[in-house]
């Protein structure tokens, strides 16, 4: 169970405008925590969490070794190095941090779970930590759950017939949407993009989450409490009695929860939830696999989407670069099934895509930010009957490649040729290649 929040880190608006102007970069971040070597745990916190904040974190990582402990922070989806802390001012901040997260100070060989607000600027921002004991002490994972990374679906990155296709399917009066990904894929954000578009006083809206990660004004949001038996399949059934237009359910693990999800979708409701599945094909045996009978599945899913985070070039930096004839053909042949309606920049010999180069802006890797790869398994009366005969996900993926899908990997090719990230990229997220 997720601890309430019940400690509060204010950082005064004086203080985050220093950290604003000193910390631009890892090294910055680093440099600032030597200096602070002999100074209290909370003042370490306080350079920690807002210089995390300022570039772009979504965890800090505390892990400590024999004599000092590593602090790294996760930017744009990979870990870096942050700096060394003295094991005396690990102790502090471990303390420091279980206090304010509601954490048991005299356990320290169980796991923990708890949360705390960063107030900057009158801005609450939620930190979800959780403890983790080890053989020089416990590891802590802070993660930010900043509101700002809350977007609108018009600026999720999709292309013109994704955002159409997104647009319309949400618009649904009933039936299920999945969104399917690994830890970290931004499943939470594309779901979030949906209900922002879908908030309107006439449409009431409930989820059940574990846990809530974000308010959204207007909509009814709750939370599990397995304490107490309120788990996504009981809650499920109590939101139904609560006549809601549009349910979201935080993820589908069990079989009870997958039923009453589809059975909800086939009586008027609108269903958004996720499920881990490598592609958006996986998610009907996915679904199988739960104990979900494909008769329930077939009629009730709408669409099912698949999605991962590839980081994007930088701006300030990043430069075009001549492209080999080679790796132009096999661009040529990744998009080749690519339906002729979806709209991508000329293929030729003087095609050139984009180079990462690195400068203190983007902390010398070449890249800020990322960007989303997607591909949707749309739902049709073909699709429905097809699905019924319990097919491989193989044989789902290329019906649905057949019937229009583009692959993740396809989306990506195209945003490499939209100069937005790089061929490397797209390989290291999808695991695939033009090999």
């Amino acid at each position: 169970m997720s601890q309430k929040i019940t400690g509060e880190v204010l950082i005064s608006s004086e203080n985050f405008q220093a950290i604003e102007k000193e910390i631009k970069s890892i090294s910055d971040l680093k440099n600032k925590i030597e200096l602070l070597a002999s100074e209290e745990a909370t003042e370490i916190l306080e350079t920690v969490l807002g210089g995390a904040l300022v570039l772009g974190a979504s965890d800090i990582h505390i892990e400590p070794e024999e004599e000092k402990a590593k602090i790294r922070l996760r930017v744009d989806g990979l870990l870096q190095d942050v700096s060394f802390i003295p094991s005396n001012n690990y102790g502090t901040l471990l303390s420091r941090l279980k206090l304010l997260s509601g954490l048991k100070l005299n356990i320290s060989d169980k796991p923990q779970d708890g949360r705390f607000s960063l107030v900057i600027k009158d801005l609450p921002i939620e930190i979800r930590s959780s403890s983790l004991p080890g053989e020089s002490g416990e590891f802590i994972v802070l993660r930010i759950l900043n509101p700002k990374s809350l977007i609108s679906l018009e600026d999720l990155g999709l292309r013109e017939d994704l955002y159409k296709l997104f647009e319309r399917e949400i618009k649904q009066p009933n039936g299920m949407i999945i969104v399917t990904g690994p830890t970290g894929s931004g499943k939470t954000t594309t779901l979030y993009s949906f209900l922002k578009k879908l908030a309107k006083p006439e449409i009431k809206i409930i989820t059940i989450e574990d846990p809530v990660e974000y308010k959204i004004e207007g909509i009814s949001q709750t939370q599990v409490d397995n304490e107490k038996g309120y788990n996504f399949a009981s809650g499920l059934k109590s939101i139904m009695r609560q006549d809601p237009d549009v349910i979201l359910v935080g993820e589908i693990r069990d079989f009870e929860t997958a039923q009453i999800a589809l059975q909800s979708a086939l009586t008027g409701h609108l269903v958004l939830s996720t499920l881990h599945t490598n592609d958006a094909a996986g998610t009907i045996s996915r679904l199988i696999d739960l104990g979900v009978s494909p008769n329930s599945i077939a009629p009730a899913l709408n669409m099912a989407i698949a999605q991962r985070l590839v980081r994007k070039v930088c701006p300030k930096c990043s430069e075009p670069t001549t492209t080999s004839l080679e790796t132009i053909e096999k661009i040529k042949k990744g998009l080749k099934s690519l339906p002729k309606s979806i709209k991508i920049p000329t293929i030729n010999n003087l095609t050139k895509i984009i180079k990462p180069k690195g400068c203190k802006y983007c902390d010398q890797t070449g890249y800020k930010g990322r960007i989303g790869l997607y591909e949707t398994f749309l739902i049709d009366p073909e699709m429905e009957k097809f699905i019924l005969k319990s097919p491989s996900v193989s044989e789902l993926k290329d019906l649905a490649i057949k019937k229009g899908m583009v692959t993740m990997y396809q989306d990506g090719l195209i945003k490499i040729l939209q100069k937005i990230t790089t061929l490397e990229e797209v390989e290291r997220v999808t695991g695939e290649s033009l090999e």
